[in-house]
């Protein structure tokens, strides 16, 4: 079945980079990372959800991390170079993503923020994340995230 591109999809089209689009049915409301994991068929372990951050800079940083872990928020700003660090207000993050909250993908954003993958996503062959659209998750090999969001590899999970 075809999909409509989205601009994550787009972004690795362009630079050849090989992923894999899963679909999930989105009507019941669960779309929390967990939820999301089960409806595609994947471990818990190999799903990461995107979270949007706020240093005391006010300059905004992007953490990819394990669906079932939590943002510490204080390794997180060590790893950005902040005093502290908060989460983006959910109004706000369609205004500096271009996302919704559950469709918010690591890549594409409306501005390359600096962005950070959980060290742990090392452990895995691929991890899924999402397509930047409620309801659809991309496949592709964490090196790939990496390279085309031009992350680092920290440890900022609690």
């Amino acid at each position: 079945m075809a999909h409509a591109k989205t601009n994550a999809m787009r972004i690795l089209d362009t630079q050849k980079v090989q992923y894999e689009v899963l679909t999930y049915e989105n009507k019941d409301g669960k779309i929390d990372g967990v939820s999301v994991a089960g409806k595609v068929g994947k471990d818990p372990k190999e799903v990461y959800k995107t979270l949007v951050t706020q240093g005391a800079s006010k300059t905004l940083y992007v953490f990819v991390v394990p669906v079932l872990e939590e943002l510490n928020l204080k390794k997180a700003a060590k790893a950005a170079g902040e005093k502290n660090m908060e989460m983006l207000p959910m109004k706000d993050i369609q205004k500096w993503t271009g996302y919704v909250r559950g469709g918010c993908s690591p890549i594409g954003m409306k501005k390359q923020y600096k962005t950070f993958l959980d060290e742990s996503c090392h452990a895995l062959d691929s991890m899924v994340v999402s397509a930047g659209k409620i309801g659809m998750q991309i496949v592709l090999k964490p090196a790939h995230l990496q390279e085309v969001t031009g992350a680092v590899f920290v440890d900022v999970i609690k």
